[in-house]
């Protein structure tokens, strides 16, 4: 598949990003692949996989420091302890990562 050439799309990739995504989302939904700007396409898909990630790796993070603590500082245990763990857990599952992907990328 060849990459199109930079077409006016790109430069409203440039001036209003909202829109540019509107419009890359009907071209799509339409397929119509020549009209779309696939060199901003796949930076921006490329991004989003990379700020999920770092999402990800930031909320596992705090999730281990919270079960650090609670390992090794018995004596501060308590119930509010408890909900910012449970939290974290919950907040962190929607990622929707494999668990082979964890393992991979995490690293």
């Amino acid at each position: 598949m060849q990459v199109p050439e930079v077409t006016p799309t790109a430069s409203l990739y440039e001036t209003d990003f909202y829109a540019w995504t509107k419009e890359q989302v009907n071209l799509l939904r339409d397929r119509q692949w020549s009209q779309v700007d696939l060199h901003n396409l796949i930076d921006e898909v490329e991004s989003l996989g990379k700020q999920q990630r770092q999402e990800l790796r930031n909320r596992l993070s705090v999730l281990l420091g919270h079960l650090l603590k609670w390992e090794y500082q018995p004596q501060g245990r308590s119930r509010s302890w408890l909900a910012p763990i449970r939290v974290r857990r919950r907040d962190t599952l929607p990622y929707g990562f494999s668990k082979k992907t964890l393992a991979l990328n995490l690293s």
